[in-house]
């Protein structure tokens, strides 16, 4: 099979536990765009903060962001945003004020949350997977329900960081009944992500491969949380991260090492390494 398309997640996959990009890494992503393979990243984080990680890997290509709510290469200009509205996000954060949690307006251009004072080792973990060197600076209210009252916001996402698993379920349940215009998303350590209905990253990724008529099975997808696991059951070639859940690589075609083992490095350099050129095979008319 001929590969024209690698997508990639970005916490637990590109990124070490250090919210470092590998130099290795580095290189086996410059080795595929040589090749003429389109990469891109598809994650849960804003767009802000995928723009500086594909920058230091000199990529130029559509993104995938906001959990698929947002899909640009320029701000200014996206392809495809959905937002959730601004009356029901006011009544979502109303709703969700009585939990005892930090909730994030996640905007492409800024984030708003409410100051809450956490555990420090959920904290901890929160911000090795969000909240390194690469991300945007986020402005921290009082009360999030009075700042929506002055400034009404329509975020392509809503994030929600609980301090227990129990109020987490409890809030998705409420919310999937009350709240028909959104999808609940439930990440790693016990964050909850709200977007618009019909959103995922799956139906980004689906819209931009429409747009530069690539074919699912000319997809290689590489993942490590459940929110990629519908992409990585949908593309020609899934692959899951050494690091990833147990259900995640069963769902996968190939597994390859951990985030900290460079494992994306691994796969690209095992995979592309005997494919052609896609330049040299249309001159041939293999494709």
């Amino acid at each position: 099979m001929i590969y024209k398309m690698l997508v990639l997640n970005i916490d637990g996959t590109l990124l070490n536990d250090n919210g470092r990009l590998n130099k290795v890494t580095k290189e086996s992503i410059e080795f595929a765009v040589a090749k003429g393979i389109k990469v891109t990243l598809v994650t849960s984080r804003n767009f802000s903060s995928a723009t500086r990680v594909a920058k230091e890997l000199h990529l130029d290509t559509c993104l995938v962001t906001h959990q698929g709510a947002f899909v640009a290469s320029d701000r200014d200009k996206p392809i495809l945003v959905k937002r959730i509205n601004e009356e029901v996000t006011h009544d979502l954060v109303r709703f969700l004020e009585a939990f005892h949690c930090q909730i994030k307006l996640v905007h492409e251009r800024y984030t708003i949350a409410n100051k809450k004072d956490l555990p420090s080792n959920l904290m901890g973990k929160f911000i090795i997977q969000t909240s390194n060197r690469f991300t945007y600076s986020e402005t921290y209210v009082d009360s999030l329900v009075e700042k929506l009252i002055e400034t009404p916001v329509s975020p392509p996402k809503i994030e929600i960081i609980f301090e227990n698993n129990t109020d987490l379920n409890d809030a998705k349940k409420a919310i999937h009944q009350m709240f028909h215009e959104v999808n609940c998303i439930e990440n790693d350590y016990n964050i909850l992500e709200i977007v618009p209905q019909g959103i995922s990253k799956l139906k980004g990724v689906l819209y931009l491969c429409d747009r530069l008529n690539i074919q699912r099975e000319e997809v290689v997808m590489i993942g490590s949380g459940m929110d990629d696991l519908a992409l990585i059951e949908w593309a020609g070639l899934g692959v899951a991260m050494g690091n990833a859940s147990m259900a995640l690589k069963r769902s996968a075609d190939w597994i390859t090492r951990s985030n900290n083992e460079n494992g994306v490095s691994y796969m690209v350099k095992e995979h592309f390494r005997k494919q052609q050129p896609i330049e040299f095979l249309k001159k041939m008319n293999l494709i």
